[in-house]
């Protein structure tokens, strides 16, 4: 208890694996594959920790492979991923009465990367509020959708498990070519790009713009302001969107799609389904060309906000990062973002989780390029899906052997919870410097 006292980073990180582990244990079980045999360890393994870092990533097909047990498991697991144990913790806690110590706080405010609530506990009502609202309503409008094609309890089924695995930003599909055949409805895209965006975008940022659209002010209260936080995102979210979409449609062009429609439906998806690091796919990754897919790889590594069930460096950091590099480049003595200045520990930070996202993503690049006989950019891709929790793949991960496998499982595992959390929890507490040493002049650039 004291070591896990010292560093509440490593609640977190053991947290998720020991929650991997049931998840493993449960998908080997015979009753969880429609053959009636055990999967091997490794390959449960590897859906688990997919399925809690919201990755979407399998080296089985769910639909087929898995019995309803099964399926319930992994949407069990992406839910919590999703969501975040802490939530559940916090709730089963205040249920029996126990009130959350301080050092649960701060796990739970690291687990969403926001900042501290007064009431923890109205905060995770919120979550859990906002996550059900979205993942009923979505699931209504799919099973809709798909009763003209299935049964009722099928398709009330299949609404309940893909928009659960579209909100928490998942990317699990029980489907074997996944979306491809719904490419061409408007009705369906918009409902799962609409549930993407709402999951990815963050908590934070969805009760934020309710406080301040729908909440009654008193005549005595001033009208609150957005956040910063919540500005940075719905000014870089629908900017990688956009752009996203434009540089996907443009390198598609000469595709051989159906008609100019199917086009503009297709590259939006991806770019919505890249950005939000959701991972689902309408048209087969592996026949995109190469300029698309580099694209998708800029969008996956930035992934989506902080404080959302998405992955990647968070779209926030590199924000602030690009505004902190603009600041020097334009000889500024400190950047400066809707009137706000970012603080040298807020730069130093996003600074450090975008170079240590790089170093693990070249890392495992080089590891994967040595052991596996793949195309090195069917393995640049795989890895950057992995790290950004993102799910898409040319179509190597069945093929990855038992190292590669577990080189990815621990891409996704710490894409998730963040590269800085991992250093915090192996470094342990925050140390203070006893003595201050002079400054030193180095050269650089």
């Amino acid at each position: 208890m004291r070591y896990f006292k010292a560093n509440p980073h490593r609640v977190i990180l053991f947290g998720f694996i020991f929650i991997i582990i049931i998840g493993t244990v449960l998908l080997t079980l015979p009753a969880a594959s429609t053959s009636g045999t055990s999967q091997p360890v490794t390959d449960a393994f590897f859906v688990a920790t997919s399925a809690i870092s919201t990755t979407g990533l399998s080296v089985v097909d769910i639909g087929t492979f898995y019995t309803l047990f099964g399926q319930t498991v992994i949407l069990i697991l992406f839910q919590i991923g999703g969501l975040g144990y802490m939530i559940f913790i916090v709730l089963v806690m205040y249920g029996l009465g126990i009130r959350l110590s301080l050092s649960g706080r701060i796990v739970l405010e690291e687990s969403f990367s926001s900042h501290p609530y007064e009431d923890v506990f109205r905060f995770s009502k919120i979550v859990c509020l906002i996550t059900f609202l979205f993942e009923f309503f979505g699931a209504l409008f799919l099973a809709v959708f798909w009763m003209q094609e299935f049964p009722v309890k099928e398709a009330i089924y299949l609404g309940v498990f893909h928009s659960v695995s579209a909100f928490c930003t998942a990317g699990f599909s029980l489907f074997p070519d996944n979306f491809c055949a719904y490419s061409n409805s408007i009705y369906f895209n918009g409902i799962i790009l609409l549930l993407c965006i709402g999951g990815s975008v963050g908590f934070p940022v969805i009760y934020d713009v309710y406080y301040k659209c729908f909440r009654k002010v008193a005549e005595d209260e001033i009208q609150r302001k957005l956040s910063v936080h919540t500005r940075l995102v719905l000014v870089m979210m629908p900017l990688l969107i956009l752009s996203g979409w434009l540089l996907v449609f443009l390198f598609e062009w000469h595709t051989p799609f159906p008609s100019f429609k199917d086009r503009v439906l297709t590259s939006l998806f991806q770019a919505v389904s890249t950005s939000t690091t959701t991972g689902f796919n309408s048209v087969n990754i592996g026949i995109m060309k190469i300029s698309s897919l580099t694209t998708m790889l800029l969008l996956m590594y930035v992934g989506a906000p902080a404080g959302g069930t998405g992955g990647g460096v968070k779209s926030t950091t590199f924000g602030v990062l690009i505004s902190s590099i603009f600041s020097v480049v334009s000889m500024k003595e400190e950047p400066i973002l809707f009137n706000k200045r970012i603080p040298i520990k807020i730069r130093a930070k996003a600074f450090a989780i975008c170079t240590l996202a790089l170093l693990v993503i070249i890392i495992d690049i080089l590891i994967l390029s040595a052991i596996e006989n793949a195309s090195y950019i069917d393995i640049v891709y795989e890895t950057f899906s992995a790290f950004g929790t993102v799910g898409l793949s040319t179509g190597i991960t069945p093929s990855l052997s038992i190292a590669g496998k577990f080189v990815i499982c621990a891409t996704m595992l710490i894409g998730r919870i963040g590269p800085l959390v991992i250093g915090y929890s192996v470094w342990g507490r925050k140390k203070t410097v006893p003595i201050k040493y002079p400054q030193g002049i180095f050269m650089v650039g």
